[in-house]
């Protein structure tokens, strides 16, 4: 049983987490540390990025078909892409949905990626909660969905694990909202027991094991947190960070931008499971307020109304 509701709120969190966390980009010479120990907010407005647009696709997709189906998929993804390609795509899906907007097969486009290996970045990973959430009453179907989402653009296996991995973290978060949170280390095992055997899986693991009191520091250092762009350098990281804040999605937010890597989809991953769970009600109105507006994507009015 599908539960949109559930998905229209991991949707709202990860498009926040994404805008919150790209506004933590900031000249080389503003003192990072001291701004995040005071809580002071970057100045609006805060623009959202591919890892949203992405996610607006994909939430849209399973709004009109219920279920992933690749070849409309892989067309909306370019189709986006080529309505705005500004949002900040990384190198390889420029290539990626041009190709495929110019009428290619999707399986051959991104099956020749990196030698035929295809690529094992974290754009797969950062576009999905919303999806987990729309599966959550079935671990099973939310972790095939992921997978077939995620080829669509990432044919590496570790792409595919990241993906999995956070699907089934925001269907867990969004079946557990009205239990107490679950204790971050059975959380991660739990999502890993869904993942394919891989890199993912394995730090998802070196994750559950850490000392309950472990600085984000000290996680980001050993798990790294999305600095190489890659589903097994981001996906570990910013799920620890959301399972250690299932209930509160602005402190979730907080820690996770604090790993210093690629905040933007870090922030985006964690945001997308926790809003799954809790909605986002409880974040600031100056945080509303400060992050651009979802009516900036062309189809925002249509799902809106739906």
């Amino acid at each position: 049983m599908s539960s949109p509701q559930h998905a229209r709120a991991s949707l709202d969190g990860l498009v926040m987490g994404d805008a919150f966390g790209e506004s933590w980009f900031t000249r080389s010479d503003e003192p990072l540390e001291e701004m995040w120990a005071a809580r002071d907010l970057r100045p609006a407005p805060w623009p959202w990025t591919d890892d949203s647009a992405m996610a607006l696709v994909l939430f849209a997709h399973l709004m009109a078909h219920g279920e992933i189906q690749p070849d409309r998929l892989a067309r909306e993804f370019a189709d986006e892409y080529h309505r705005d390609p500004g949002r900040q795509y990384g190198p390889s899906m420029h290539g990626v949905l041009r190709r495929i907007g110019e009428g290619e097969h999707w399986q051959t486009v991104t099956g020749g990626q990196f030698g035929g290996q295809g690529s094992y970045g974290n754009g797969a990973a950062m576009r999905v909660a919303p999806l987990g959430a729309w599966f959550r009453d079935d671990l099973a179907a939310a972790a095939e969905q992921a997978r077939l989402s995620a080829l669509t653009t990432h044919a590496h296996p570790e792409a595919v694990a990241g993906a999995v991995a956070v699907a089934v973290a925001a269907a867990l978060a969004a079946v557990g909202e009205q239990e107490d949170a679950s204790l971050r280390a059975e959380f991660l095992r739990e999502v890993a027991s869904h993942v394919p055997d891989s890199d993912v899986r394995s730090g998802l693991l070196v994750a559950a094991g850490f000392p309950e009191r472990t600085s984000v520091r000290h996680a980001a250092s050993v798990l790294g947190s999305g600095t190489l762009i890659s589903a097994p350098d981001t996906v570990p990281f910013a799920l620890w960070s959301a399972a250690g804040h299932l209930d509160d999605l602005a402190e979730a937010l907080w820690q996770t931008v604090a790993g210093w890597g690629d905040r933007d989809t870090t922030c985006a991953v964690a945001g997308g499971v926790v809003a799954a769970r809790t909605g986002t009600d409880s974040v600031p109105a100056t945080w509303r307020q400060a992050r651009e507006d979802l009516s900036a994507w062309s189809g925002w009015d249509s799902l809106a109304a739906g």
